[in-house]
């Protein structure tokens, strides 16, 4: 067990990433130079070569392990993504050469991936990730070498980093929507499935503070590790709690043992519904069942009716090798490139500084297929719609809750009297 679990489970008796991988970077040589932003240690000037016509960007996704399943799609995105700015002219004039990288599931490697990718590929940034334990693994090289990070998947919250901005959703923007549609429904009993790390671990601490308050008895929770797809003992608990809903943390390919083991003990969407927060359009189909009438929290859906999905979705269907389905993940990929195209270009620059002061204005837009997203450029995370969506037979998300406006992000929930200032400290320091 890791550094960080034990404190984790000691503090919120839940666990989660390791801080092993994290000490070790944090120990890498740096640099001569300037010093970095969000370090104490100094890094050379940036080796970010922009005298020519094209700018190198890394591309850092799992293209094998357990979750390929997930990241293939990212990284066809960002593809699609680059492509596009390529034919529009590029960024400040400079076409995309991206450099990509396969973080193979493994934490370590998305760690030394990204020292290549900043010292000696020259990416101007990186966009990519999915798990917690992959960013927990980047945040110190780029903070060590004062690279930007892009990263689209939703998370447990709790952290900003000056080198990281955050495209995905924070915890108020798709945990607690997730949690006031149960309520809604009138769910008195709730029980908590997880893979073992740092997002499911994180975020169902925060559940099971929320659902204090919104009068929802948490009944069980049990864990699996990522790369494990046995969940015959852990849904037999379930079925002996008896709960009104599960609500899913489960990441990758173990949700495909999960649902197996769900349908094996005899539930259904009928008495026992799932509501997830990583099952889109593209593992809906993948699950090895059909899953028509669970749920899932997410802020885009192929089936949102705004203006620029339409347009979206065709590019994407007809871009080659793609999965053919939209989903949430890999929209805010696609969000992360248009939002640094814009970044920089309000910059006028390249350099990580620069970028950061046009984001500090507060004036960075885009009109994403989820809707018109706006930069806090305190926080580095975006404004978002909430969305709660229920699978159909075609494996597509019918919107049953959707947000009456887009949720400002809060990723430290600053603003919830429920969350003690004590208790977000721990969990703060707890997970790196």
């Amino acid at each position: 067990m890791s550094i960080t679990s034990k404190r984790l489970r000691t503090l919120t008796a839940m666990g989660a990433i390791g801080t092993t991988v994290a000490l070790m970077l944090a120990g890498c040589g740096a640099r001569a130079g300037d010093e970095a932003a969000g370090s104490g240690t100094s890094a050379a000037p940036s080796c970010v070569n922009t005298s020519g016509s094209t700018i190198k960007l890394g591309f850092l996704n799992s293209l094998t392990g357990g979750m390929a399943i997930s990241e293939k799609t990212v990284s066809t995105v960002l593809h699609m993504g680059a492509d596009e700015i390529n034919a529009s002219g590029g960024i400040l004039g400079k076409k995309i050469e991206y450099v990509q990288e396969d973080g193979a599931t493994d934490w370590p490697t998305f760690a030394e991936k990204t020292e290549k990718l900043l010292t000696q590929d020259c990416v101007a940034a990186i966009f990519g990730g999915w798990t917690s334990s992959s960013r927990k693994a980047v945040k110190p090289v780029v903070e060590q070498h004062n690279g930007l990070f892009f990263y689209p998947v939703q998370y447990e919250g709790l952290e900003s980093s000056p080198n990281i901005y955050y495209t995905g959703a924070t915890t108020n923007q798709q945990i607690i929507p997730a949690m006031d549609f149960l309520a809604s429904r009138g769910v008195k009993k709730l029980f908590l499935a997880g893979s073992d790390y740092v997002f499911p671990r994180t975020a169902n601490a925060i559940i099971k503070l929320y659902a204090a308050k919104l009068g929802i008895t948490i009944v069980g929770e049990e864990y699996v590790p990522l790369d494990k797809d046995d969940w015959t003992s852990q849904v037999a608990k379930i079925v002996a709690a008896k709960p009104d809903f599960i609500f899913n943390t489960i990441n990758g390919s173990s949700n495909v043992g999960f649902i197996k083991a769900y349908y094996d003990a005899g539930l259904s969407a009928k008495t026992t519904p799932i509501i997830s927060v990583s099952i889109a359009e593209e593992e809906a189909p993948a699950m090895g069942h059909e899953v028509t009438g669970h749920y899932a929290s997410w802020n885009y859906f192929q089936s949102l009716k705004t203006p620029t999905n339409p347009k979206f979705i065709e590019s994407w269907k007809a871009y080659p090798n793609s999965s053919k389905v939209t989903s949430d993940p890999m929209e805010a990929a696609y969000i992360s490139l248009y939002l640094y195209k814009a970044l920089v270009e309000a910059a006028g620059s390249f350099d990580v500084d620069k970028v950061n002061a046009a984001a500090k204005k507060n004036t960075i837009t885009f009109d994403a297929p989820e809707g018109k997203v706006t930069l806090d450029g305190d926080n580095h995370h975006i404004s978002k719609p909430g969305h709660i969506g229920q699978i159909n037979a075609k494996n597509q998300f019918d919107i049953a809750w959707a947000s009456d406006k887009f949720i400002e992000p809060d990723p430290y929930l600053e603003g919830y009297d429920w969350f003690p200032a004590d208790i977000r400290k721990q969990l703060v320091d707890a997970a790196g």
